[in-house]
């Protein structure tokens, strides 16, 4: 597969190709291992709050750190490729640490999303954008969605009817 067109492997990639900046510039983080309809609507939610919606993508081995060994169910470029299909995402960055700490602080977007499990205490890179004037939005989770449930319902044999 190649690499899909809008995809960053780093930081620097991605504002070597952006060096004026895109508006009102979004960011959001995740593994994004298995799209759902809970992570659309958040992602469209995200979109609607400024010009241009950054995701970070957890790389596979940032990804296996946090999940197990068992994820990701797809590596990095599968899931930029199916995320880059989304209307709401402008641009997919790929970083290798635990947290998005340094690629926020590279970044500096004016509007950093995290989904409804944070609270704005636990949101790491707010300190960045609020230092600089920006804002932090938590965006409530669409209820009956998750990949945890997919995949359990996958492992079980059950599907959504049984």
């Amino acid at each position: 597969m190649s690499t899909p067109a809008r995809y960053y492997p780093d930081a620097a990639t991605f504002l070597q190709a952006h060096p004026h900046r895109p508006g009102t510039l979004v960011f959001t983080n995740g593994c994004f291992d298995l799209i759902h309809p809970g992570h659309v609507q958040y992602l469209e939610d995200a979109r609607a709050l400024g010009d241009f919606l950054v995701l970070g993508l957890n790389s596979d081995a940032s990804v296996a750190r946090l999940k197990g060994p068992s994820r990701p169910l797809q590596d990095e470029l599968a899931r930029a490729l199916v995320l880059l299909g989304l209307r709401s995402i402008d641009a997919v960055v790929r970083f290798d640490e635990d947290t998005p700490q340094e690629l926020i602080t590279a970044l500096q977007p004016d509007v950093l999303v995290k989904g409804g499990d944070y609270t704005l205490d636990t949101v790491v890179g707010r300190e960045v954008v609020e230092a600089r004037g920006g804002k932090v939005v938590l965006i409530p989770f669409l209820p009956g969605h998750s990949t945890s449930t997919i995949v359990g319902r996958i492992l079980s044999g059950r599907g959504v009817l049984a």
